[in-house]
């Protein structure tokens, strides 16, 4: 049986028909409807969506009048908050492109991130300034909002943003050593949103929580569940705040839909008191990585009867493809809870080696079927070619291959049974081994070396194995180094082990 969350008051249902309008138009027709109401809070600090869009207005402009011909996109470089909120709208309302980058990650991994965008404007803040700086060297300008906050016309631009044009990239681990730039325009965020609020009855009321980091989906998506519905958006900064704090947080801001990862999960549950529940909760969701019935059964104890727990299904090339809902009553039998049942617009198949659909609950290939599909990878043609195809049928439709294994009940309901290469999925990362294996081959001494993934109790952890060329003599210690000199921060294994 197919379980829903309950419909909630004050619900409207996202039209189809907002997908082919823009992300500036959905979100400035909730700025006329809710002008007053708050779209962030961050701690003490609250902005309205009529503060929110009247800042964006104001970086566009300057972002435009900065970049008149080069339309290439703009890099964000920003911790969680309101700056990065106006960022992201600003570069949409400019018809460009947002590229997220982290602060604090190896310089030279942030220059070749840049380098890759083809960016000539890093859009930054005061606080990471210097940091914007050295990464852009003589390559890109360095855009500070706060200057571009306070001047200039706060009215729309009414630019014609077509729904197919690029809105960002999010940049994924690359088998090659080579970070990909997986491509979404406007038409594939607002069918994702409208899949979303629609299937979570997400409403104006909400106050939704932003976890995971703006250069995931995940982050992405749960900006935009808020701003796009007139919800209210929270940032957490879980690696400032850490685990520990989650939880009080979500109960002091009455946080009513969730997104985390597993993993934080089950860390947030580790550090909660006794007796402490989530009252206000009406949506927990987890994804990323996979879910088990000890994750359902802490669910029920600690969330109301009113909440539903929703496990999902879906990549930053194939957003959402599937969806399983739990809640107080239904029967969850399985380790490991599935993936779940179709959502609108994406058709999923199971394919053998050789394209062929497999019968049911045979495993295969996870094939998804669809129009909202990401258009490949930017400046990768050959690669994009690789896992993207055209649909036989000549509708238009495509089909994206996802390397994912998994097989398919009578019923519809979808289960992975992990990755026909060796991409892993860690704290909703995704990681290819292959590009930290190529880095490790990279440094001067080491002759061989590979990276697998080991499971612990609560989560995985990444160790890297090497052999080194002969006279030489590297130590564990600075091999790591050079790992975290070089490497995105969740893609640095645990342990080097020579």
């Amino acid at each position: 049986m197919v379980i829903r969350p309950t419909p909630v008051s004050g619900f409207e249902e996202f039209p189809s028909a907002e997908r082919e309008r823009s992300i500036p138009c959905r979100f400035e027709s909730q700025v006329a409807r809710y002008a007053e109401r708050i779209a962030i809070e961050d701690g003490a600090q609250r902005w309205t969506y009529r503060n929110l869009n009247e800042a964006a207005n104001r970086v566009a402009r300057e972002i435009l009048r900065i970049q008149t011909s080069d339309k290439n996109p703009v890099t964000l470089l920003f911790s969680r908050g309101f700056n990065a909120i106006a960022g992201i709208l600003a570069v949409l309302k400019a018809g460009r492109a947002w590229v997220p980058m982290v602060p604090g990650e190896p310089v030279e991994r942030l220059r070749l991130l840049l380098a890759e965008a083809g960016s000539s404007i890093v859009l930054t803040d005061a606080s990471h300034r210097h940091e914007a700086g050295a990464v852009a060297r003589n390559h890109a300008g360095v855009l500070e909002i706060e200057c571009a906050i306070v001047s200039g016309a706060a009215d729309n631009l009414a630019l014609d943003v077509k729904p197919d044009a690029l809105s960002n990239l999010i940049f994924t681990s690359g088998s090659t050593g080579r970070p990909k730039g997986v491509m979404h325009t406007h038409r594939i965020i607002l069918n994702n949103i409208m899949v979303h609020t629609n299937s979570l009855y997400l409403t104006h009321k909400d106050r939704i929580c932003q976890v995971a980091s703006y250069t995931t989906l995940a982050g992405t998506s749960s900006i935009f569940r808020a701003l796009l519905n007139g919800a209210t958006l929270l940032p957490f900064n879980i690696a400032a705040e850490g685990a520990a704090n989650l939880a009080p947080w979500l109960i002091d801001k009455g946080i009513t839909v969730c997104q985390i990862v597993p993993t934080l999960f089950r860390s947030l549950i580790q550090c909660l008191p006794e007796r402490v529940t989530f009252p206000d909760m009406r949506i927990l969701h987890l994804g990323g990585e996979p879910v088990y019935r000890k994750d359902v059964l802490d669910f029920r104890r600690l969330f109301p009867k009113t909440c539903c727990l929703v496990h999902n299904l879906g990549s930053s090339e194939a957003p959402t493809i599937r969806q399983f809902f739990v809640d107080h009553n239904s029967a969850v039998e399985e380790e490991r809870v599935p993936v779940g049942y179709p959502v609108p617009d994406r058709e999923v198949t199971i394919a053998d080696d050789a394209g062929e659909p497999v019968g049911f609950d045979e495993i295969g290939e996870v094939v998804v079927r669809s129009r909202y599909l990401a258009e490949g990878y930017w400046r990768q043609p050959e690669l994009t070619r690789l896992a993207f195809e055209l649909d036989p049928s000549g509708d238009g439709m495509r089909r994206f291959h996802t390397g994912d294994l998994g097989s398919m009940s009578q019923d519809g309901c979808l289960r992975i049974h992990g990755r026909k290469d060796s991409q892993v999925k860690l704290h909703g990362y995704r990681v290819e081994v292959q590009e930290i294996e190529a880095i490790l081959l990279s440094l001067d001494g080491i002759e061989q070396a590979a990276v697998a993934v080991f499971s612990e109790t609560d989560s995985q952890r990444l160790v890297a194995f090497v052999v080194l060329q002969a006279g030489h003599d590297l130590a564990e210690d600075s091999i790591h180094n050079y790992l975290r000199e070089t490497l995105a921060s969740f893609m640095v294994p645990r342990k080097v082990v020579i």
